[in-house]
Protein backbone atom coordinates (compact mmCIF):
# COMPACT_ATOMS: atom_id res chain seq x y z
CA UNK A 1 0.00 0.00 0.00
CA UNK A 2 1.43 3.72 -0.77
CA UNK A 3 1.85 6.46 1.55
CA UNK A 4 -0.05 9.57 0.93
CA UNK A 5 3.28 11.15 -0.03
CA UNK A 6 3.51 8.53 -2.11
CA UNK A 7 0.62 8.40 -3.83
CA UNK A 8 0.75 12.31 -4.49
CA UNK A 9 4.25 11.94 -5.99
CA UNK A 10 3.27 9.09 -8.48
CA UNK A 11 0.26 11.24 -9.27
CA UNK A 12 1.54 14.61 -10.20
CA UNK A 13 3.36 12.99 -13.20
CA UNK A 14 -0.61 12.67 -14.24
CA UNK A 15 -1.51 15.96 -13.03
CA UNK A 16 1.00 17.69 -15.14
CA UNK A 17 1.12 15.64 -17.90
CA UNK A 18 5.24 14.85 -17.64
CA UNK A 19 7.85 11.63 -18.20
CA UNK A 20 10.07 13.26 -15.41
CA UNK A 21 10.25 15.46 -12.62
CA UNK A 22 12.72 16.93 -10.49
CA UNK A 23 12.55 17.04 -6.69
CA UNK A 24 12.52 21.07 -6.97
CA UNK A 25 9.02 20.22 -8.78
CA UNK A 26 7.90 17.35 -6.28
CA UNK A 27 9.02 19.73 -3.35
CA UNK A 28 6.37 22.18 -4.66
CA UNK A 29 3.09 20.29 -5.44
CA UNK A 30 4.14 17.25 -2.77
CA UNK A 31 5.82 18.79 -0.03
CA UNK A 32 6.77 22.51 0.50
CA UNK A 33 9.88 24.10 1.60
CA UNK A 34 10.34 23.18 5.31
CA UNK A 35 13.14 21.23 5.87
CA UNK A 36 11.05 18.10 7.43
CA UNK A 37 8.66 18.35 4.39
CA UNK A 38 11.52 18.09 2.30
CA UNK A 39 13.10 15.53 3.86
CA UNK A 40 9.90 13.23 3.60
CA UNK A 41 9.39 13.53 -0.46
CA UNK A 42 13.30 12.94 -0.20
CA UNK A 43 12.81 9.80 1.69
CA UNK A 44 9.67 8.70 -0.27
CA UNK A 45 11.21 9.12 -3.79
CA UNK A 46 14.06 6.52 -2.31
CA UNK A 47 11.71 4.34 -1.59
CA UNK A 48 9.89 4.61 -4.43
CA UNK A 49 12.59 4.36 -6.70
CA UNK A 50 13.96 1.66 -4.61
CA UNK A 51 10.71 -0.41 -5.45
CA UNK A 52 10.81 0.02 -8.87
CA UNK A 53 7.78 2.68 -8.99
CA UNK A 54 10.25 5.37 -10.11
CA UNK A 55 13.35 5.50 -11.84
CA UNK A 56 16.29 8.25 -11.52
CA UNK A 57 16.85 9.95 -14.87
CA UNK A 58 19.62 12.40 -14.19
CA UNK A 59 20.34 14.35 -11.25
CA UNK A 60 17.46 15.34 -9.24
CA UNK A 61 15.42 13.87 -12.66
CA UNK A 62 12.98 11.12 -11.71
CA UNK A 63 10.85 9.66 -14.49
CA UNK A 64 7.92 7.37 -13.14
CA UNK A 65 7.91 3.36 -14.50
CA UNK A 66 4.93 1.62 -15.93
CA UNK A 67 4.72 -0.47 -12.53
CA UNK A 68 4.48 3.22 -11.19
CA UNK A 69 1.85 4.23 -13.48
CA UNK A 70 -0.08 1.24 -12.50
CA UNK A 71 0.06 2.05 -8.70
CA UNK A 72 -2.04 4.86 -8.63
CA UNK A 73 -4.08 4.26 -12.37
CA UNK A 74 -8.29 4.76 -12.07
CA UNK A 75 -10.42 1.83 -11.82
CA UNK A 76 -11.58 3.52 -15.27
CA UNK A 77 -8.49 2.76 -16.63
CA UNK A 78 -7.62 -0.24 -18.67
CA UNK A 79 -4.04 -1.28 -19.37
CA UNK A 80 -3.27 -3.74 -22.34
CA UNK A 81 0.28 -4.46 -22.47
CA UNK A 82 0.53 -5.79 -26.24
CA UNK A 83 3.09 -5.54 -29.21
CA UNK A 84 2.97 -5.23 -32.98
CA UNK A 85 1.73 -8.21 -35.31
CA UNK A 86 0.17 -9.79 -32.29
CA UNK A 87 -3.18 -11.16 -32.90
CA UNK A 88 -4.66 -12.22 -30.04
CA UNK A 89 -3.83 -8.46 -28.96
CA UNK A 90 -6.14 -7.02 -31.73
CA UNK A 91 -9.36 -9.62 -30.72
CA UNK A 92 -8.75 -8.93 -27.41
CA UNK A 93 -9.21 -4.80 -27.72
CA UNK A 94 -11.94 -5.45 -30.64
CA UNK A 95 -13.63 -7.72 -27.81
CA UNK A 96 -13.37 -4.78 -25.36
CA UNK A 97 -14.28 -1.85 -27.13
CA UNK A 98 -17.96 -1.65 -26.95
CA UNK A 99 -17.92 -2.29 -22.77
CA UNK A 100 -14.91 0.37 -22.46
CA UNK A 101 -17.00 2.60 -24.58
CA UNK A 102 -20.31 1.36 -22.43
CA UNK A 103 -18.73 2.16 -19.07
CA UNK A 104 -16.92 5.36 -20.44
CA UNK A 105 -13.65 3.11 -19.37
CA UNK A 106 -9.50 4.47 -21.05
CA UNK A 107 -7.77 1.91 -23.25
CA UNK A 108 -4.23 2.91 -22.62
CA UNK A 109 -2.20 0.17 -25.04
CA UNK A 110 1.70 -0.01 -24.13
CA UNK A 111 4.29 -1.67 -26.27
CA UNK A 112 6.41 -3.55 -24.56
CA UNK A 113 9.31 -3.71 -26.74
CA UNK A 114 9.57 -0.16 -26.40
CA UNK A 115 10.39 -0.90 -22.73
CA UNK A 116 13.27 -3.24 -21.54
CA UNK A 117 11.31 -4.38 -18.28
CA UNK A 118 8.69 -4.94 -19.30
CA UNK A 119 9.55 -7.03 -22.76
CA UNK A 120 11.59 -9.25 -19.82
CA UNK A 121 8.22 -9.41 -17.66
CA UNK A 122 5.62 -10.36 -20.63
CA UNK A 123 7.61 -10.83 -23.84
CA UNK A 124 5.54 -14.40 -24.10
CA UNK A 125 1.97 -12.92 -22.83
CA UNK A 126 0.69 -10.50 -24.35
CA UNK A 127 -1.79 -9.18 -24.37
CA UNK A 128 -1.52 -8.82 -20.70
CA UNK A 129 -4.45 -6.71 -19.34
CA UNK A 130 -4.76 -4.52 -16.07
CA UNK A 131 -7.93 -2.77 -14.63
CA UNK A 132 -6.91 0.15 -12.98
CA UNK A 133 -3.86 -1.74 -11.05
CA UNK A 134 -5.01 -4.71 -10.28
CA UNK A 135 -4.28 -7.87 -13.52
CA UNK A 136 -7.57 -8.99 -15.28
CA UNK A 137 -6.41 -11.28 -17.97
CA UNK A 138 -3.49 -12.65 -20.10
CA UNK A 139 -3.42 -13.96 -23.80
CA UNK A 140 -7.75 -13.96 -23.91
CA UNK A 141 -10.47 -11.83 -22.27
CA UNK A 142 -13.38 -12.99 -21.50
CA UNK A 143 -16.24 -10.84 -21.73
CA UNK A 144 -18.87 -11.42 -19.06
CA UNK A 145 -16.13 -11.13 -16.36
CA UNK A 146 -14.88 -7.84 -18.24
CA UNK A 147 -18.49 -6.51 -17.70
CA UNK A 148 -18.44 -7.52 -14.19
CA UNK A 149 -15.38 -5.69 -13.33
CA UNK A 150 -16.11 -2.75 -15.00
CA UNK A 151 -19.61 -2.39 -13.01
CA UNK A 152 -17.91 -2.98 -10.17
CA UNK A 153 -15.74 -0.05 -11.19
CA UNK A 154 -19.12 2.21 -11.38
CA UNK A 155 -19.84 2.06 -7.64
CA UNK A 156 -15.54 2.96 -6.94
Amino acid sequence: METIISKKILSTYDQLEKDSLDLHTLFEFVGGNAPVEREAVLDAVADLAQRGLLREESADFYSRTESGRLAVASPREVTMYTREGCHLCDQAKSAMAPLLSEYGAKLREVDIDDDPVLFERYTDDVPVIFIGGHLFAQHRIDPVLLRERLEETKSS
